[in-house]
């Protein structure tokens, strides 16, 4: 997908020679302790997915205000999960092709197949949703939403988490 398609072209200077945030310019990495096969996963989307009518969509006024800002909260789904029942708000990406086939944003389906082929132990009950294009606000990334994923996926008994970019 062409991240830049939707985007001014003036902008293309600002996310292409990003570098990391002070502080974050060595590796993370934790040992994965389970076998995969006995593993809860669970999904995280950045694409800005959220269930209409009961979640409010990402701020797209602010955005549309101030383009370098993307909204840093986090929208839980639930598992199992009626694609019917997605809205997408992310000013950066079409939402036709997401919205027609969520696996393309939330493969649920890709996942679950594993689990019924025995890669993986389960589907997690619910997944994480959030906006891309966060360079501008990892302050609150770190100290608000950040944490209160981890504390989701935590207490849901998540053992790994699988990135699903848009």
């Amino acid at each position: 997908m062409d991240s830049y398609r939707f985007l001014p072209r003036s902008f293309i200077p600002l996310y292409s020679q990003t570098s990391p945030a002070p502080g974050d310019d060595g590796p993370v990495w934790a040992p994965f302790e389970k076998r995969l096969g006995e593993a809860q996963i669970a999904l995280l989307t950045s694409a800005g997915l959220y269930l209409k009518g009961v979640q409010p969509p990402f701020d797209a006024e602010r955005e549309k205000a101030e383009p370098t800002w993307g909204d840093p909260t986090h929208r839980v789904l639930p598992h199992p999960l009626d694609p019917q029942a997605l809205g997408m708000m992310h000013l950066h990406i079409n939402h036709e092709d997401p919205l027609a086939d969520p696996e393309i944003a939330l493969p649920l389906r890709g996942l679950q197949d594993l689990v019924d082929e025995g890669r993986v132990g389960s589907v997690a009950p619910r997944h994480v949703s959030v906006m891309g294009y966060q360079q501008a606000g990892l302050e609150v990334w770190r100290r608000e939403t950040a944490p209160a994923i981890v504390e989701l996926l935590r207490d849901q008994g998540t053992d790994g988490l699988i990135l699903a970019p848009v």
